[in-house]
């Protein structure tokens, strides 16, 4: 039985117990997908990583994503809190970490303090903004537990958009966001009607709060009911904001995770591209746990 040494921490937060959990696997070499998934399966975090060695030297790592039940090619919080793991490990040059990912190369951008210590970590989303399906309002209402009327489509409809990681985006009333509570059946019947989501259905509510936004993220049938923080969801919602202006870049503060008591501070940029809109979402994190596990 070989051991692997991991680390968790809490990533989009300055406090212990609060943001998202990650459990990273700093050298999973050795590991098959199945104990990767099993281990995944184990921590029941919204995402624990395994980083391997890259493909291409250039590259820092590659690294690997894996839900409770699947794998990712892409998501946030994995890389934010990934990037600082190896960061404080002296694996960056220069300040830049890139790694291999299914959705595509994704780098991270390091700050320091003037003594050296990681204090926060950016992902640039390794794709620009694409805009897929159109769910019915009603069934979108119907998935957070919600009326046709609690979703605003004044601005726009709910949409299917990715930057690498494919997330339904609604926008909902200050009120509604509070009451939401996601639907089993409903997030079921609504696949079925709209079989262009690939049977996969993640989906991110969210409302103006002053000069924030406030979020909330429901992926009941992949093994996530509620995140507390989704930096590949955030990264889509402000690629999607600056497409509905004419400005030629943006930044937003995204809140998320108040409901469920793990609040979350996501800061987010938005850039008009030769190639589209790209996005980036970072913050800083929080070590809790070290230890090792026998696979």
């Amino acid at each position: 039985m070989a051991e692997y040494e991991f680390v968790t921490l809490d990533v989009f937060t300055g406090e212990r117990f609060g943001g998202n959990p990650l459990a990273v696997f700093p050298d999973a070499r050795g590991l098959t997908d199945t104990k990767m998934q099993a281990l995944a399966r184990e921590f029941n975090y919204s995402e624990t990583t395994f980083v391997l060695p890259p493909g291409d030297p250039e590259n820092s790592a590659r690294v690997r994503i894996f839900t409770p039940a699947t794998e990712l090619p892409f998501a946030g919080h994995p890389n934010v809190g990934t990037g600082w793991v190896l960061a404080g490990q002296g694996r960056d040059r220069n300040g830049v970490l890139r790694f291999e990912e299914i959705a595509g190369l994704v780098e991270i951008q390091v700050d320091r303090d003037p003594a050296g210590a990681v204090t926060g970590t950016t992902i640039a989303a390794p794709q620009p903004l694409s805009l897929g399906a159109r769910p019915a309002v009603a069934d979108i209402a119907a998935c957070a537990g919600l009326g046709a009327a609690d979703i605003r489509t004044d601005a726009h409809t709910p949409v299917a958009a990715s930057v690498g990681n494919l997330f339904v985006i609604a926008e909902v009333t200050a009120d509604a966001l509070s009451r939401a509570v996601p639907d089993f059946a409903a997030f079921r019947a609504a696949l079925a009607r709209t079989p262009a989501l690939g049977g996969r259905l993640a989906l991110y509510l969210y409302c103006r709060d002053g000069g924030r936004i406030r979020a909330r993220m429901f992926a009941p049938l992949g093994g996530t009911v509620e995140d507390a923080a989704t930096g590949s969801a955030a990264t889509p919602l402000a690629a999607l904001l600056l497409s509905l202006s004419d400005a030629r870049d943006g930044a937003w503060e995204i809140l998320q995770g108040v409901e469920m008591g793990r609040p979350s501070l996501l800061r987010t940029t938005a850039t008009r591209a030769p190639d589209g809109i790209r996005a980036t979402v970072g913050g800083t994190c929080v070590p809790v746990l070290r230890g090792v596990a026998s696979v």
